[in-house]
């Protein structure tokens, strides 16, 4: 008995999902054998000669066509589909309150309810909560990350603190002793009232290297400026070399977040992205996640530029 002669569209339609390598059966061949069994009445064992498989196999791809048509030719999950000794939703969220709210591992949370500490962590990896840097510090809340939808919608802006390289190289290189008289032996380095050269980071200090970073929300690409101090005045002019540069690559400034720094709250950084057309914004007080790009950007400038290498100069 031959198969009938229907188009293969409607055969087609249904297989979506690519079988293993080893299969032995694609969902066309699984369609064809069950319909060789259910419609044109073979019996199985001829069926499976036919397609070199077992009379198992073959008995399940034809009970599986008769209770679900074509469609039920498809691979499946191998995930069960029941599992009675998966732990229950309530005790799940006392493992989730406790590791949120107290920091708790999974030992102490399981002597506190009574369970095995495997299972514990074995809730707190599917919950993704098995590492405290998964959570925020200060809440406990999972940490929240957000992404702008297109270049330009937000870009942070923030200053990184550099103390200057005294000539001969700083300490970092070349040790405590010969890096003090390297400081010594520098002519331009500003002193203290005892005579010390200066070339900490401190306020408005001249032996310190301001960068003015500004990085984009959602492509990451960073424009940075290095500037002796960090008044409103640089601050603006920074802002506005940043558009610049942005606006040559196609890319328009929306908005602008910032610290509480002091030049960020002037009225100056205010009538600029006014006259810019951007719109300011502010992170939380002590909350410097807010400005996370930012602040990570900048540890990747002290790790990959400004400490990677020996400097021998400013």
């Amino acid at each position: 008995m031959e198969l009938s002669k229907e188009p293969l569209h409607t055969q087609e339609a249904f297989v979506s999902h690519a079988t293993h390598a080893n299969a032995a059966l694609t969902p066309r061949a699984r369609l064809k054998l069950a319909r060789l069994i259910v419609d044109h009445g073979w019996k199985p064992a001829r069926a499976v000669e036919r397609y070199d498989v077992s009379w198992r196999t073959a008995k399940k791809w034809a009970d599986r066509y008769r209770a679900e048509g074509p469609p039920g030719m498809v691979d499946r999950s191998s995930a069960p589909r029941q599992e009675p000794n998966r732990t229950p939703a309530p005790v799940v969220r006392k493992i989730v309150h406790l590791r949120w709210k107290q920091r708790l591992g999974p030992v102490e949370i399981g002597d506190r309810l009574g369970m095995p500490s495997s299972t514990v962590h074995a809730v707190l990896v599917r919950c993704r909560l098995n590492r405290l840097s998964h959570i925020d510090r200060a809440t406990g809340e999972p940490i929240r990350r957000y992404e702008h939808e297109k270049p330009g919608d937000l870009i942070h802006v923030d200053v990184k603190k550099l103390g200057r390289v005294p000539d001969g190289g700083g300490w970092r290189y070349v040790g405590r002793k010969q890096g003090n008289r390297n400081r010594a032996a520098t002519p331009d380095l500003p002193r203290n009232r005892w005579r010390n050269p200066l070339t900490g980071t401190c306020y408005l200090l001249p032996a310190t290297c301001y960068l003015h970073t500004v990085i984009d929300d959602h492509s990451r690409v960073a424009y940075v400026e290095a500037h002796d101090d960090e008044t409103k005045e640089t601050a603006t002019e920074v802002l506005r070399n940043a558009v610049a540069w942005f606006a040559d690559r196609g890319v328009t400034v929306q908005r602008v977040i910032s610290d509480n720094g002091s030049c960020y709250k002037s009225n100056l950084w205010k009538q600029t992205c006014s006259d810019l057309g951007i719109t300011p914004k502010k992170t939380r007080p002590y909350r410097p996640q807010t400005n996370g790009k930012s602040e990570r950007f900048q540890r990747t400038l002290a790790e990959g530029w400004a400490f990677k290498k020996f400097y021998n100069s400013e």
